[in-house]
This record gives C-alpha cells, sequence and structure tokens, in this order.
C-alpha cells in the first residue's frame, strides 16, 4: 500500500525557514496587521477611481457562446473572469533589511495559496497580474496581512528600484519616486501618490513599521548578520541539490545519479 502524500512546503528549522513555511502553506491563516479601506487600496492602485464601473475584456461568461469545453467545466472560474474583467496589477518591492518576505517567497505564497494569479519575480519586486475587482481584494490582504510592512515593503507600479539601498532617517526604504513619507506626529507611514507615482487628493495611512526586532520574528530573509542560511543544514542540503542539478544537468536532473 502507498503512503499517502503529504505536501511539502520549505526544508528547515529555523527562523526563516519556518516563516517560509508558513507563508506558503495555504492552511495556515496569516496574521492580520492593520485596516485598510478597499476605496484607499484601489486609490493606490490607481486602475479606476472608487466606485467606477469595472471595465471589461469579454463579455460575462454566462453572456458568451463559447464551445464546449472539458477543461472550462473542470475549473470554476474566479468572479472577474465571470464578469469579463480586464487584468491589472500590483507590485510590491521587498527591502533586503529584513522585509517580512522576499521576492521568490512571494511567487511561491500566490501560486500556493491564490487562484487567478500571473506572478513575475525579479531580484527585489514581484508582480501579481489578475482579473481587476479580484486583484483588488488580494492586494487589500496582502497590505493588511503581516506580509507588509509599511517601511521596509513598498507598493510600486514603476521605477520600482531602491530594495538594497540604504534606509532613511525612519528606517524607510529608498523610493525615488517619494510615494511615501513618515508622519513623525502619527508615527505612520502615508502614501502621498498612487503606486505609479500620480498625486493623491489626500494622504493615505497605512499603519505604523515594526521595529527591527519584530521584523526578525516574521521575516523569511536569510543573512549573514542574523540567521545564516549555512547554519540550517537542511536548508543547505536542499539548495546545495537544487544548484548542483541545474549546473550540471539544466533541465535534465534524472540524467544525474545519487544526487
Amino acid at each position: 500500500m502507498m503512503a499517502k502524500y503529504e505536501r511539502q512546503f520549505y526544508p528547515g528549522t529555523s527562523v526563516p525557514a519556518k516563516n517560509r513555511k508558513r507563508f506558503i502553506d495555504p492552511k495556515v491563516k496569516l496574521e492580520k496587521l492593520r485596516e485598510i479601506a478597499m476605496d484607499d487600496v484601489v486609490k493606490i492602485l490607481g486602475h479606476r477611481q472608487p466606485g467606477e464601473d469595472y471595465k471589461s475584456i469579454h463579455p460575462p461568461l454566462e453572456e458568451s457562446n463559447e464551445p464546449d469545453c472539458p477543461i472550462r467545466q473542470m475549473v470554476t472560474p474566479i468572479e472577474g473572469a465571470k464578469k469579463g474583467d480586464r487584468i491589472r496589477y500590483v507590485q510590491f518591492t521587498d527591502s533586503v533589511y529584513f522585509a517580512p518576505i522576499v521576492p521568490y517567497c512571494r511567487s511561491w505564497m500566490y501560486m500556493s495559496r491564490f487562484r487567478g494569479v500571473d506572478t513575475g519575480c525579479l531580484s527585489g519586486r514581484n508582480i501579481i497580474e489578475m482579473r481587476e475587482r479580484d486583484l483588488e481584494k488580494l492586494a487589500k490582504e496582502l497590505i493588511e496581512n503581516e506580509t507588509f510592512d509599511p517601511a521596509k515593503v513598498g507598493i510600486r507600479g514603476a521605477t520600482v528600484h531602491g530594495h538594497a539601498c540604504r534606509l532613511d532617517e525612519n528606517g524607510l526604504m529608498f523610493d525615488a519616486w517619494q510615494r511615501y513619507r513618515f508622519n513623525a506626529k502619527k508615527g505612520e507611514v502615508e502614501y502621498v501618490k498612487d503606486q505609479v507615482a500620480l498625486p493623491l487628493d489626500k494622504p493615505i495611512s497605512v499603519g505604523k513599521p515594526a521595529d527591527e526586532k519584530e521584523l526578525k520574528k516574521r521575516t523569511t530573509m536569510f543573512r549573514a548578520d542574523d540567521v545564516d542560511m549555512r547554519d540550517d543544514k537542511e536548508v543547505m542540503n536542499m539548495n546545495l541539490r537544487i544548484h548542483r542539478l541545474r549546473t550540471l544537468a539544466g533541465f535534465q536532473p534524472w540524467a544525474i545519479k545519487g544526487v
């Protein structure tokens, strides 16, 4: 009798490894740290005005005359696909200074937890493309939960660079377009521009930044000056195996014996 398959998420027992497991595992409910009004999320995204109708790229599925398809019968469409919404995006950039999550972990998390997403990963940022009404709900969830920190994570649709630069005097990650600022009186970070740097009619608060001690508890980042990947043998063994297979075999890892 075959053993029941148990899904694996990430190896290791270190703090970053455990956080990676939590973020990727869809059964784990992530902690909600703040509340942002949906209208404010829509304004930061900048794709439409709050209350404006969603633009569509095809008729609602129930009104279409598509030929019968077994895949369509198997897959339940997300709400935006049902309605024919256009595809829109949100992009997050993550600081190297103990941001809660790192771009490639975002990709793993998105593909594990959410349906209907297309995601792209670069060195310091990660984009999500999705049907518009579903994207707004997902963006709200991601801004409100523990994968977001107001100072160490930025919502940036253009000129995203800055994730590896030093922090400013308030601990905020550099942003060439200055989309957000620190309100010293409230102790909160406010967005004064949307994700493509168009000015907002009024500032939108996304809450108080966490201190470094709290960030280190939540982060998925390995750093030599905190938790070093080399100290987590299980993580190292997996990564070395992946790199060895990639180097020696490219896209044919089965061709290598005993690795």
